[in-house]
């Protein structure tokens, strides 16, 4: 045991390498990785915004970061599945912790987590985001676009969240429309996976309903996805309710007939090839879970989005 550490989130020394802490031990960052506000030297932060004021069913999504967080303690020692490599062996990644909101306030929170990913992505890290509910994509749009330009959005999803507002409300089922209105995505490049639920529009974006993900081959998907989004700089947001509720019951509006876990993670790791400017993974609400199913889930997409971004590194893309 004399070459094992503990709590590597706050005594690591670097940011690449990994943690050797018992997995049923140390502090629970992200994957182990250092607990810290500064961002030199980051090539990706993993942010996590405990927001669920949004929500129209079940609330507790605000406990999504601390979940992910927890589980991901099983992820942090060996080569990374299905990647075959240490993440962090030339990976710089850190946990910046979480986005500090006003309960009170919830008109001041779009603007706050604008403002501080704006911050993050200044940096030139990569961001990945814990929600939270999914009203905490919109800003996070806002401030991807405002760096790269007009996004195409890769979102997984049961529902469409195109529904109608006034550009004002605090609604995790409209940002996309408001997304589509403002310009900040690109409809015509934009694609919803897993979708099922009805709504008023489609704002023109490319849908693959439930019934057909359940048809489709994995490759198929994915063939789909690159031909949506072509060479346009890209953002993901996976839902967890994507996933059907025997894969994720810990979610705020579970829909029954949604792909397994391995399918959509499948599809994720075969997107390396597209412009993925930033992602997120959202709704993941522990109350609801059982044994962790969900927040393993949800851990293992943010996982996926690192193992993309090491195998950039390595290849000297980003």
């Amino acid at each position: 045991m004399t070459s094992k550490s503990i709590d590597h989130a706050f005594t690591a020394r670097t940011l690449t390498g990994a943690a050797t802490d018992p997995t049923h031990a140390g502090a629970l960052s992200f994957m182990r990785r250092k607990y810290t506000k500064t961002l030199k030297g980051a090539d990706a932060v993993v942010w996590g915004i405990p927001f669920d004021a949004a929500v129209s069913n079940r609330p507790g999504a605000r406990f999504g970061p601390q979940a992910i967080r927890r589980a991901s303690a099983i992820m942090d020692n060996d080569p990374q599945y299905p990647f075959a490599r240490d993440l962090f062996e030339n990976l710089a990644v850190i946990d910046y912790g979480d986005c500090l909101l006003d309960y009170g306030n919830h008109q001041k929170t779009p603007a706050t987590i604008e403002r501080e990913a704006g911050k993050i992505l200044k940096s030139g890290a990569f961001l990945v985001t814990l929600g939270g509910d999914h009203y905490v994509t919109w800003p996070l749009l806002k401030a991807h676009a405002a760096l790269h330009g007009k996004l195409a959005l890769i979102q997984f999803d049961a529902h469409q969240d195109t529904w109608y507002d006034d550009g004002r409300r605090i609604d995790h089922g409209s940002f996309v429309g408001r997304a589509v209105r403002d310009g900040v995505i690109d409809p015509d490049h934009s694609i919803q996976i897993g979708i099922r639920t009805h709504a008023p529009e489609d704002c023109g974006i490319a849908m693959i309903y439930g019934e057909a993900v359940e048809e489709m081959r994995t490759a198929e998907i994915v063939a789909a996805i690159r031909k949506r989004v072509g060479d346009m700089p890209c953002y993901i947001t996976f839902d967890i309710d994507c996933l059907d509720p025997a894969y994720a019951p810990g979610t705020g509006t579970p829909v029954a007939g949604g792909p397994s876990s391995a399918k959509m993670l499948s599809v994720l790791r075969q997107l390396g090839d597209l412009d993925i400017r930033g992602a997120d993974i959202v709704e993941v609400a522990p109350a609801y879970d059982h044994a962790d199913i969900t927040a393993i889930a949800g851990a293992a997409v943010a996982q996926h989005y690192l193992g993309l971004l090491a195998e950039w590194r390595a290849k000297g893309k980003r």
